[in-house]
């Protein structure tokens, strides 16, 4: 078996590659294909650990989900994840390599085309389509030598492409014919088509542009996807930072900072849905409010993340909210920052050296070179409900705060609850996806009423909107023509 490739790349970061891709994927798989996602690079602080106990883009994580498989590191083999504003880790296969100013990566690129190629090759074996996303724009002009995220590798892999583009932003017909200009020649023939996303209003009123589009490029609209209010779908990177009007007293009010490097923040998408929840990302220069609950997040720099933190006066106010009786969550970079001392002798994320911790936790940190990557299951020493999520750390946590767990898992225990029982801290991302985790954590800090929404048939939901929207409005007939995909799609 040697599967069918088609690559989705947009105009603009954030122009629906990701939604679009999950579509595809989902409409193909209820037609009865075997279909895979992949993206040959991804940059993204938002990541997921793989069926085979690698790394990857969380976009890709839904995708696979949207195919009805287990991540895997193939869908996604070249990973950056920014540690400061001019360099970042970079994951291959899953296993981070080593971290790259941007000279120093570009270099690197004609190394990381064969592993992406390879990647590719094996998921080719074993389905009967493939569904690849770009990243960014293919316009980036100074980044058109050795690149690996799109034309580059459509190029490589000799693939169609649909291009797709946001028309809520405005602008679109620029964004479409002025991204076609900028391609070379073959690449522009490699463009199949258009999709245009995020429609809203008569379509009778867009369809002159539509036509006008079509006999400017010669290049067919695909389709005109709408907007779909209210649609949930796991994000790739950014997040949304504020509590969207409903943040009051009364509903419980959980405060988290908005580090610089934070990460994972789909952690609090559980809650961001909660109906009795107001969740607030509190940003440099914003006062920090009065909240139920205070969370500190991942970080890809915690050291880094923690001095913007007291810069900031956020241990100041966590020790009023603890003196008020407040209760407080660190997950990951957020649980390591809680304890005593953080080490990074070997300059895992920035400069090498130790920094004092917050000290609510009596532990010390050490970064050492391996990172873990863990699927795990357990149950937490609240109410002994049960707990999913996963592992992504390079540090390991010691000290008499461990002997009182947070969590127990198979064969071994993570995290600390302290002794006054205001203050939990834990590895595990994912904390608040099961509702009975998020139920009791809730309760913990306070909130009676605890009533959690159901995180993982919430995210089947938004996969589904986009599926049924694809197949709506997508031209399905004018689809098998352009890629010659006769009889597949």
């Amino acid at each position: 078996m040697s599967a069918k490739t088609l690559m989705v790349q947009g105009c603009t970061s954030d122009a629906g590659k990701s939604a679009l891709v999950t579509a595809l994927c989902r409409v193909l798989r209820r037609r009865g294909l075997k279909v895979a996602p992949f993206k040959p690079q991804n940059m993204a602080l938002n990541s997921a650990v793989t069926a085979d106990g690698g790394e990857i883009g969380r976009a890709q994580a839904v995708q696979a989900r949207a195919c009805g498989l287990d991540p895997h590191t193939d869908m996604n083999p070249v990973l950056l994840k920014p540690n400061s504003d001019v360099g970042a880790q970079v994951i291959v296969h899953g296993r981070a390599v080593g971290n790259f100013d941007a000279v120093a990566y570009h270099e690197l690129k004609p190394r990381l085309m064969a592993a992406v190629l390879e990647s590719h090759r094996r998921l080719r074996e074993g389905h009967d389509a493939i569904i690849v996303e770009g990243a960014g724009s293919p316009a980036e002009i100074n980044l058109r030598e050795h690149d690996i995220a799109n034309m580059g590798f459509a190029e490589a892999a000799d693939c169609p492409v649909i291009l797709v583009a946001d028309i809520d932003r405005g602008g679109v017909f620029a964004h479409l014919v002025g991204t076609l200009e900028l391609l070379s020649p073959s690449e522009q023939a490699r463009v199949k088509g258009f999709v245009i996303n995020r429609f809203r209003g008569d379509i009778a009123l867009l369809k002159p542009g539509l036509d006008w589009l079509e006999q400017r490029t010669g290049k067919p609209v695909l389709g005109v996807l709408p907007y779909l209010h209210g649609l949930y779908l796991e994000a790739e990177d950014g997040l949304a930072t504020r509590a969207a009007g409903n943040w009051s007293e009364e509903k419980f009010r959980v405060a988290v900072p908005l580090l610089p490097r934070l990460s994972n923040h789909t952690d609090f998408d559980p809650l961001r849905h909660h109906p009795g929840v107001a969740l607030r990302f509190v940003a440099e220069g914003e006062s920090i409010p009065a909240a139920d609950l205070i969370v500190l997040p991942g970080s890809k720099n915690v050291r880094a993340d923690l001095d913007w933190l007291r810069a900031n006066g956020w241990e100041d106010a966590i020790r009023r909210h603890l003196r008020f009786g407040g209760k407080v969550v660190g997950i990951c970079g957020g649980f390591q920052m809680l304890g005593r001392a953080l080490h990074d002798p070997l300059g895992i994320e920035g400069p090498a050296g130790s920094s004092t911790g917050l000290g609510w936790l009596e532990m010390e940190t050490e970064l050492r070179p391996e990172k873990q990557l863990r699927r795990v299951e357990g149950r937490l020493a609240l109410d002994n409900a049960p707990v999913a999520g996963y592992e992504i750390h390079a540090g390991v946590s010691a000290g008499p705060a461990l002997d009182s767990p947070a969590v127990r898992l198979e064969g071994r225990d993570d995290g600390a609850l302290s002794a006054d029982g205001r203050v939990l801290g834990t590895y595990l991302h994912g904390l608040f996806d099961l509702p009975q985790a998020c139920d009791a954590l809730l309760r913990w800090a306070g909130l009676k009423e605890a009533a959690a929404p159901d995180y993982a048939a919430l995210c089947e939901e938004g996969i589904d909107r986009l599926a049924d929207a694809a197949e709506e409005y997508l031209d399905w007939k004018k689809l098998e023509e352009v890629l010659g995909w006769r009889g597949c799609v």
